[in-house]
């Protein structure tokens, strides 16, 4: 291991008054990047050969995702964290003109039933996949500097709940619910830790589940995709049929799966093979094992995340950390849960597995800051 922290060390600088990097942090995220490259090949090479000719076509484009995370990822470890608290406003407005870009014609690009993709120079964006970091840079620093007054309403609470519904508001709107929920779950996490009260968290998430129910009465399509995880044999050739092929993919996997590249599934049967619904071809080739264990990692990248927030050397890097592995981790068994069917799918992606460029930058910018906390722990 202190082999390992000083090969660490020497790509990641480490400065003076820092000490060396977790490397179990390192060493999770590293192995679900490469098991993710390995994962993506498999799943996405039917439906690459039969769109572009090329069974290595999302793949190609994935590394240069990577590429770019990574360089992100370097540039974020050698940054102080301390620095990003200065920017906080700035990372609000950033947040809020992000979401507004989805509305701009010629550059807004509809996927699905969602508007929020912008086309730039021919390359698809995410708008609110990096809204998930800038948002929460804004509410760490903020929550630090409001720990005192956040029992109040007007100092507290009611300043939270109106900026959380304007980015919310924004969200709704495109719609995008997977990671609305995301960015609400994590920030309720960032309010408890920071020190609000469970009664206003309490409210928040009664006031959300109004605002839900009437929105499902406009876009009935949400609600459809309650009535599949409760029942997906309501119409299993219809609005249940990407839950239907997931539980055949997941339970044809059996314990020890059919085997790396022999999955069936993965042959036009199952939609978004390579976005969100990866993991189910994971499972089917993989099994229950392999599976489990991956699941077993998203946890223990939780585990190490907190860790450091409960070491940070201040309440900014603590509610950070916290607020990082708890985006990530959440986001990942979301995923999973929809496609197991204990949830209702949501077309979120599988951190580090899945593809999508602007995803996978935007994690491991995130988890990029959270190294350069680990570095500053007590």
């Amino acid at each position: 291991m202190a082999v390992l922290k000083r090969r660490i060390s020497k790509i990641i600088k480490v400065k003076r008054g820092e000490h060396a990097p977790d490397a179990w942090l390192l060493a999770v995220i590293g192995a679900l990047l490469l098991f993710g490259l390995i994962s993506l090949s498999s799943a996405s090479s039917v439906v690459a050969y039969n769109e572009f000719g090329n069974a290595y076509y999302y793949f190609k484009k994935q590394l240069f995702g990577l590429s770019l995370g990574i360089i992100a990822f370097l540039f974020f470890t050698r940054i102080d964290y301390h620095n990003w608290r200065k920017f906080a406003f700035g990372f609000l407005v950033f947040s809020v003109f992000l979401l507004v870009l989805v509305f701009i014609p010629g550059l807004s690009a509809k996927w699905g039933q969602a508007r929020s993709w912008i086309n730039v120079f021919g390359f698809s964006l995410q708008p609110s996949e990096f809204v998930k970091l800038s948002f929460l840079l804004y509410l760490a620093a903020w929550l630090e500097s409001r720990k005192e007054e956040l029992g109040e309403i007007e100092a507290g609470i009611g300043p939270f709940i109106a900026v959380l519904g304007l980015i919310a508001g924004l969200m709704l709107l495109q719609p995008d619910i997977g990671t609305l929920a995301i960015i609400v779950i994590t920030s309720l996490i960032v309010y408890f830790v920071a020190g609000g009260k469970i009664t206003h968290i309490a409210v928040i998430v009664i006031l959300g589940a109004l605002v839900f129910s009437v929105m499902v009465q406009f876009k009935p399509y949400q609600l459809d995709r309650f009535k599949c995880m409760l029942d997906p044999g309501i119409d299993p050739r219809g609005i249940c049929y990407q839950t239907n092929q997931s539980l055949i993919a997941v339970g044809s996997g059996g314990i020890f799966g059919r085997g790396i590249g022999e999955s069936r599934q993965k042959y036009m049967y199952l939609p978004e093979v390579s976005g969100d619904s990866i993991f189910a071809i994971i499972a089917e080739e993989t099994g229950l094992i392999v599976s489990s264990l991956l699941t077993f990692a998203y946890i223990f990248l939780f585990y190490r995340g907190y860790l450091i927030a409960k070491k940070a050397p201040d309440d900014f890097g603590r509610i950070l950390a916290i607020g990082i592995v708890s985006w990530l981790t959440i986001q990942a068994l979301i995923n999973i849960g929809g496609i197991i069917n204990i949830l209702p799918m949501t077309g979120i992606p599988l951190p580090f597995i899945s593809y999508g460029g602007s995803a996978i930058l935007a994690a491991l910018a995130a988890v990029g800051i959270l190294v350069n906390i680990s570095k500053q722990t007590r």
